[in-house]
């Protein structure tokens, strides 16, 4: 049974950070390219960042780049999204993703698996 579970969520300020992770189970984690979307309320689930299976590319959302860092530890099977220079924009549930896609992709029809997401919530 596949299993990706998100933690680190959380209330924060403006300009604080946070770092989310995604524990994944139940298949070869070092073969997937993960991703991290999330979905404020009333809006659909976008792209924030993604890895490749080795770790050697990343893709990010215009609006986070040089904010948030996505990386991975294969030995832990875990993907984690580090925060920086939060704002109100950042707050969303933010899930993480997996796929066999070789090509970091941005669409969440594109990831087969998913988690059940963790609250983000930038607080003024």
């Amino acid at each position: 049974q596949v299993q990706l579970v998100e933690s680190g969520g959380g209330l924060v300020q403006t300009g604080g950070s946070l770092r989310v992770s995604c524990v994944v189970s139940g298949l070869p984690f070092s073969m997937y390219t993960m991703g991290w979307f999330r979905q404020a309320s009333g809006t659909e689930r976008e792209f924030v960042a993604a890895i490749s299976w080795s770790g050697g590319s990343t893709n990010y959302r215009d609006s986070v780049k040089g904010r948030f860092t996505i990386s991975r530890d294969d030995a832990e099977n875990t993907v984690y999204l580090q925060m920086n220079s939060l704002n109100g924009e950042d707050t969303a549930i933010y899930y993480c993703g997996a796929t066999r896609r070789l090509d970091l992709p941005t669409d969440p029809p594109e990831y087969r698996y998913w988690g059940q997401g963790t609250q983000v919530t930038v607080s003024s």
